[in-house]
């Protein structure tokens, strides 16, 4: 008997958040354009990277051969 004089528990109360909205959604074309696009950007990127690399390899060698005295005595230089 002494159940029946106990309160009933208080209701548990949930708030619920809204959803956010929906993205639209991204056909495949979609998708293979952006992926082209970056690996365009990163393809860019390398060569600027390798011109740049490459340009100053060449300046230095020139430089050194430039300075450099010749190692054979008989050595003509075919470039200036």
């Amino acid at each position: 008997m002494f159940f029946l004089l106990q309160q009933p528990p208080p209701p548990i109360v949930v708030h619920v958040e809204p959803q956010p909205a929906v993205t639209p959604p991204i056909s495949y074309g979609g998708m293979l354009l952006s992926a082209l696009g970056l690996v365009g950007v990163i393809v860019v990127a390398a060569f600027v990277v390798g011109g740049i690399i490459g340009a100053i390899v060449i300046w230095r060698k020139r430089r050194q051969d430039a300075v450099a005295p010749p190692i054979d005595p008989g050595h003509q230089r075919l470039r200036s």
